[in-house]
């Protein structure tokens, strides 16, 4: 049966979420994050008041043909200038992107076109037609006072603040989303939401309120992957049970059918097993994680897990 699957996310995450589905279907959209602010991104954004489009630039990367020419032109929108001139530290993907949208005026055919010069297995969309800004509230930045909630600002600060993150949200605060996600998402048999970072690659698609509806709404399976470190700067201390209820807390109206976590962040399976059938979905624990390079997801072993999960449910 020929699976439409939808994946939500950013980053390098998202890419191995991606690396993954290919194996299993040849019906894939991406739907990515837009609230990146820093590196080449960044500058981008900043000078020209655009989309962020290094997240993008990744997944069309991770969707490019299996083939010389799909692999050539994958290395090429990765590749990145060197040296200290006003070119240094771009990728080339993203001087790509940014230069069709000038020319067609449209963030997606700007990125139809790339993926079609990519042979791309599938189609990329930003979440929302506006570029966004996430601010988090995080506590034990004071050393004076270690419950003392501050205000941090943009997605490269969030991600890198040394503090505990107790909520997010996107300014603008009710951004438009983008009508072909929100088409794909109706159109679904599967989303997959996850893996990535916590806060900036995972969650702000569930606070851009019509993605959320959507999802919420959508007839297809949505299916959580959970990253393979639980702990990073955004999520300091967290378990995997803790991102559950963040999730919960953050989004309450969302529910998942089905989560699934590598053996390694399963500290307390019962724990979790509650936290996972409060949010409606069945647990699934399989190994996902490649052997040689711990902290990295396998794409063959996560697209036999998605092959397994997606293959005894309905959808």
């Amino acid at each position: 049966m020929r699976r439409h699957v939808v994946a939500l996310g950013g980053g390098h995450g998202l890419a191995a979420s991606l690396s993954a589905l290919r194996h299993v279907t040849d019906s894939v959209t991406a739907i990515v994050t837009v609230a990146d602010d820093g590196g080449s991104s960044g500058r981008l954004r900043q000078q020209y008041d655009i989309l962020p489009p290094g997240d993008l630039r990744m997944a069309l990367a991770a969707l490019c043909d299996d083939s010389e020419w799909g692999h050539l032109w994958g290395d090429v929108l990765q590749h990145r200038f060197g040296g200290e001139g006003d070119l240094a530290g771009h990728a080339v993907g993203n001087l790509l992107i940014v230069g069709l949208w000038d020319l067609l005026g449209d963030a997606v055919s700007g990125l139809d076109l790339v993926g079609r010069l990519l042979g791309a297995r599938g189609r990329v969309l930003p979440m929302a037609s506006v570029p966004l800004t996430i601010m988090a509230d995080v506590a034990g930045l004071d050393p004076q006072d270690p419950e003392a909630i501050t205000l941090v600002r943009g997605q490269a600060e969030v991600a890198t603040a040394p503090g505990r993150v107790k909520e997010i949200r996107l300014e603008p605060a009710q951004p438009p989303a983008t009508p072909e996600a929100l088409r794909a998402l109706r159109e679904a048999d599967w989303v997959v939401l996850g893996p990535g970072s916590w806060y900036t690659s995972v969650m702000p698609h569930l606070l851009v309120p019509q993605l959320a509806e959507a999802l919420r709404d959508t007839p297809a399976m949505r299916l959580l992957t959970l990253s393979l470190e639980m702990s990073t700067s955004e999520t300091e201390g967290y378990s995997a049970a803790e991102h559950l209820e963040s999730l919960r807390m953050h989004a309450p109206d969302v529910n998942i059918d089905v989560i699934l976590a590598d053996p390694c962040v399963v500290d307390d399976p019962a724990e979790l097993e509650v936290h996972a059938r409060r949010l409606g979905a069945e647990l699934a624990v399989m190994p996902v994680a490649r052997t040689d390079a711990p902290g990295h997801h396998d794409p063959l072993r996560l697209a036999a897990a998605y092959r397994d999960i997606m293959g005894r449910q309905p959808g």
